[in-house]
């Protein structure tokens, strides 16, 4: 397999078909990502198809002054950034006009599901931002670096809120508890 570096050069210069191997590497990637930041499969397969066409039209402008991964995954923190934002408005609009009894979510069940009770209650109870910093970090064991090209944060700045977030799981996320994201404080 070639590497993604090469294929976006290939890519750029015009050699399209090389995108291929760009989608076979970073496909189970993104989705394991998107599906884990939206808690919903068919969500997180849509977002996926999403940001590789994004990419693709954006490829032209990569300069490889980070890496390819993490210039990818920018596309994929803003993308499930908006998504969540457009599925908060559309809850609070249809919050408006019926008063049901609440049942839990597609998001809520399918987090229970892939992480168990305790930790999908802990990571659906953070903001998307706190959320994806746990993700990437944690699960896709990317380095601070890496998630501060990712979220246009510095290197320090992630770890210190990375560490913030460590500190709420340690004393038992109290806060979280109670509906409130640590940024909200």
């Amino acid at each position: 397999m070639e590497s993604a570096e090469k294929c976006v050069m290939e890519v750029q210069a015009g050699e399209i078909q090389k995108y291929v191997h760009i989608v076979e590497a970073f496909q189970a990637p993104l989705y394991r990502y998107c599906t884990r930041m939206l808690g919903n499969r068919q969500e997180a397969e849509d977002a996926v198809q999403d940001i590789l066409i994004k990419a693709f039209e954006k490829i032209e402008g990569y300069e490889p002054t980070g890496s390819f991964s993490s210039w990818l995954y920018r596309i994929a923190y803003y993308h499930c950034l908006n998504l969540l934002r457009k599925r908060s408005v559309q809850r609070k609009f249809q919050r408006w006009f019926r008063q049901d009894t609440i049942t839990e979510s597609a998001e809520q069940t399918i987090t229970g599901r892939l992480f168990g009770e305790p930790l999908a209650s802990a990571i659906t109870s953070l903001n998307a931002e706190e959320r994806s910093l746990l993700i990437l970090r944690a699960l896709e064991e990317k380095s601070f670096a890496e998630i501060g090209e990712i979220s246009g944060k510095s290197e320090g700045a992630v770890k210190k809120k990375y560490g913030r977030l460590k500190l709420m799981e340690q004393k038992g996320g109290a806060g979280y508890a109670q509906g409130q994201s640590y940024t909200s404080r």
